[in-house]
């Protein structure tokens, strides 16, 4: 059931970072740019914030805006907000405005406002859109600010262009033959594994993860964050590929996925740079909630969904933290220890906190998701309960080496101060609210995930993809009861 939120909150708060980089665009003073940036981050944010609050007071699973403007340019609602995207909605705008806020002033002429400030206007449309082929677009336009910083720096986007021109371009063959061939079942499984490796490609799973690696190598560390921080792979699949494509299909980006999860655990524990460090780390998490998206029963779901809410916030807590570092002192090493806590406890407490919290220790809502995701399937297949547990404990150690060798070990000799400066400890305090007030109190968030998960597999059960067949983590084991509410146990 469709609903109307009581004010056009969604084309507000895309339209806000969008005038706001326009602006940003005609002034030459950086110092006045960075400003308006960060006024406009600020009213985006109450934007969004307002929309979430408005949204949850609808008993309704997805609302569109009021009065909506697109509506009556175009006679269609292009945008809606649902269980699923109100709270992403709401941190990811939260991550771009303390990112920009996190910005040294030494590093604005390298980090371009205006492009950031694009880039989130497009993920607050791309999250908001109730259109395919629009979907399609904003996915395609999104990957060329990220191309296009790289191409200024002189480096080489030939991984990155090959990457993205095969996901875009399966993805726009696969949508069009699946509608196409709705009544032909040769056209839509084909349909259906072209969507697939598309997902796979954006997601960055193995081999398709090459192109994360390679952005955060070649592009500054506040673009490749907010790129791929939003998971915009593991949205692709939620509306894309879980309602259209048959089990054996998710059945494998399923298997895939906890494979690139488990390789790129043991991969972080083994760089000797931090950004590389950071890259894979990010892709093994990434890839256990696109693992428990593609379990196809509400407990599985509803982990994987609490993990996505939380590692949005905190490995963008990880990345500002090691942005910041990198600052001061240039490319991290981690072969040698570094020894900095002394000089910025503040970075260094931020660091541990969001590196735990992002693996799922106490106190975090990634906590309470892995305990789910794990629930949602040992019953019914042990293994990939041993290979989440693996990999949880591989990311937990990679994130403790970091630690020491960026941290600890030695006395680090600054002729300069290096301390964190208020704003830094301004969003090392903000970040850890966050994860701690949702972490210690997760139960409205539980079961929204819960109750989004539900829905999500409802319209899937519509479609009738899976007559005759038994999804993934589901069946009629008597250890495993989809039908009990996560907050119940």
């Amino acid at each position: 059931m469709n609903s109307q939120l009581h004010l056009p909150w969604l084309e507000l708060s895309i339209a806000c970072p969008i005038i706001a980089a326009f602006v940003c665009g005609q002034v030459r003073n950086e110092a006045l740019s960075r400003r308006i940036a960060l006024i406009a981050s600020l009213l985006t944010f109450l934007l969004t914030f307002g929309e979430w609050f408005d949204f949850t007071t609808l008993d309704t699973f997805s609302a569109q805006d009021s009065n909506s403007v697109v509506f009556l340019l175009f006679g269609t609602e292009y945008f809606a907000i649902d269980e699923l995207t109100a709270p992403l909605i709401f941190r990811i705008t939260l991550l771009f405005g303390l990112t920009i806020a996190a910005t040294m002033r030494s590093k604005a002429s390298r980090f371009s406002v205006v492009r950031t400030l694009l880039a989130k206007g497009i993920v607050l449309a791309m999250l908001s859109c109730s259109s395919t082929m629009v979907l399609c677009l904003l996915l395609a336009i999104s990957a060329i600010l990220p191309w296009y910083e790289m191409r200024l720096r002189g480096r080489d986007t030939s991984l990155f262009t090959l990457c993205m021109s095969l996901h875009l371009g399966l993805m726009f063959v696969g949508t069009n033959l699946l509608w196409l061939g709705q009544d032909r079942p040769i056209l839509t499984n084909l349909a259906a594994g072209l969507l697939v490796l598309s997902a796979m490609l954006r997601a960055g799973i193995f081999p398709g993860h090459l192109w994360i690696v390679d952005l955060f190598e070649k592009c500054t560390f506040g673009t490749a964050i907010l790129f791929v921080a939003p998971l915009t792979g593991a949205y692709f699949v939620m509306r894309l590929v879980l309602p259209v494509v048959p089990i054996w299909a998710l059945q494998g980006i399923a298997v895939l996925a906890l494979l690139t999860a488990l390789y790129a655990a043991t991969m972080a524990m083994v760089q000797s740079e931090a950004r590389r460090f950071f890259a894979y780390l990010f892709i093994s998490q990434s890839s256990i909630v696109l693992a428990g998206l593609e379990l196809a029963n509400p407990i599985g779901m509803t982990g994987a969904l609490c993990i996505w809410l939380e590692i949005g916030l905190s490995l963008g807590g990880l990345a500002i933290t090691l942005r910041a570092v990198e600052a001061r002192i240039g490319r991290i090493s981690l072969e040698q220890y570094n020894g900095l806590f002394d000089h910025m406890p503040h970075l260094g407490s931020l660091f541990l906190f969001t590196g735990l919290a992002s693996i799922g220790f106490p106190c975090g809502l990634a906590f309470v998701g892995i305990e789910l995701l794990i629930e949602g399937t040992v019953a019914v297949y042990p293994l990939v309960g041993a290979i989440l547990v693996l990999a949880t404990a591989i990311n937990g150690m990679a994130v403790l080496r970091a630690y020491f060798r960026i941290f600890t070990g030695t006395r680090h000799v600054a002729t300069v101060s290096i301390a964190a400066r208020p704003v830094e400890r301004f969003v090392t305090v903000t970040l850890s609210l966050m994860i701690l007030v949702v972490g210690v109190w997760p139960s409205s968030v539980v079961h929204s995930r819960y109750h989004a998960a539900e829905s999500l597999l409802r319209i899937r059960q519509e479609t009738g993809i899976d007559r005759g067949t038994t999804p993934l983590g589901s069946g009629s084991n008597s250890n495993q009861d989809d039908h009990v509410k996560p907050t119940d146990h």
